[in-house]
């Protein structure tokens, strides 16, 4: 997924520099819809510990960066929140129209000025996620 959160054309309607609330928005989104998609009791082990290795590698590289110990716990719970909240309003993505789903993203994309594009992205991606396995998709290299 973090192949997928590099794509520079994602951040085409940012009017500045992407930094590291930028990239791990889009990665939290990509996650999202790989959860919505994967979600089932089948893979619930496995989505579990795949949950719980993100939001550890989440938490080391707010450390890298140098926040403190109370700084990182507040974070923490930031991108958990926010992470759960995008979970919340895919859920029925499917179901939503463009609007909805354009009004969805401008609330987490708050920053990117232009993102119809993003919708399309993200349409095409939750496409792709939805006619792969979870097994097919963890077990190989996708290119975004």
């Amino acid at each position: 997924m973090i192949n997928y959160t590099r794509n520079k054309d994602l951040y085409i309607s940012l009017d500045r520099e992407d930094n590291f609330s930028d990239r791990l928005t889009l990665f939290l989104l990509h996650f999202s819809f790989f959860l919505k998609n994967y979600k089932n009791e089948e893979n619930r082990l496995l989505l579990q510990k795949i949950y719980d290795f993100n939001f550890r590698q989440l938490e080391l590289s707010i450390r890298e960066i140098g926040y403190g110990d109370q700084s990182i716990n507040k974070k923490m719970k930031d991108y958990i929140n926010l992470f759960h909240s995008m979970v919340s309003e895919i859920h029925f993505w499917d179901k939503l129209t463009k609007t909805e789903k354009l009004e969805k993203f401008s609330y987490f994309l708050s920053d990117f000025n232009k993102i119809d594009h993003l919708l399309d992205y993200f349409e095409q991606f939750n496409d792709k996620l939805s006619k792969k396995t979870l097994n097919s998709f963890i077990k190989s290299v996708h290119k975004p």
